[in-house]
């Protein structure tokens, strides 16, 4: 996990080892997000009406870091399972699949590098809708996770988190004003997207280039 060429939030490289768990294969999208609100008579986000966000099959965005929660809540209890959000040290596990050293998901070229960079893997404006393939975190609206943070790095992230960080399923300190985030996004620049990129967010902002992903203990699986 981590690192020792870029920020310094994201050093050192260091080993980690998390309990296996299961990642959504895609981030929560409109329609996913559609039953909840149904369900709870919940208030969608700010831009659940805006044509360049709303279409089904996109990653809902402008969803608080408490409103995912509550999302996690509601599918534990209608599912059946224990659903929630990805710690960082998950993300990364899933983010470099099987790629330890590796700055992307897919490798060490650059994003700009791949075939069909600037038509499909960033859009001008607008999240694309969901991949259907590449199970692991690359996306189109950066990704809320589970851990805290403290504030203090222009990222709200102290530099020296990872250096006293525990090696068994860390989860970030007890207490923070912010919450992390990971991977790129349709805003973002290409040096976010790296696999060891850390950010953060207050937990009550919603900005239309966030989204999240599900995650749950392996042991729980859904219902049907």
């Amino acid at each position: 996990m981590g690192c020792d060429t870029r920020q310094d939030n994201e050093k050192p490289v260091h080993r980690v080892w998390v309990d296996e768990f299961l990642l959504a294969a895609r981030q929560v999208t409109n329609a996913d997000y559609g039953r909840f609100l149904r369900d709870t008579a919940s208030s969608p986000s700010p831009f659940w009406t805006d044509p360049a966000f709303n279409h089904p099959e996109q990653p809902v965005v402008g969803v608080s870091w408490y409103e995912a929660i509550r999302y996690c809540e509601w599918l534990s209890a209608s599912a059946g399972g224990k659903f929630r959000l990805p710690t960082e040290a998950e993300w990364e596990r899933a983010a470099r699949g099987g790629r330890e050293s590796a700055l992307y998901p897919w490798g060490d070229a650059p994003p700009q590098s791949l075939p069909g960079y600037t038509i499909v893997a960033r859009p001008i404006g607008r999240p694309a809708p969901n991949p259907s393939a590449a199970p692991n975190p690359t996306h189109t609206a950066s990704t809320t996770c589970a851990t805290t943070c403290t504030s203090g790095a222009a990222t709200g992230m102290q530099p020296t988190t990872m250096r006293v960080s525990p090696e068994q399923n860390p989860r970030g300190p007890e207490t923070g004003q912010r919450r992390a985030s990971r991977g790129g996004s349709w805003r973002h620049h290409v040096k976010v997207s790296r696999c060891a990129a850390r950010s953060s967010i207050p937990p009550e902002f919603k900005y239309a280039d966030y989204g999240f992903r599900v995650a749950c203990d392996v042991q729980l699986q859904v219902r049907g």
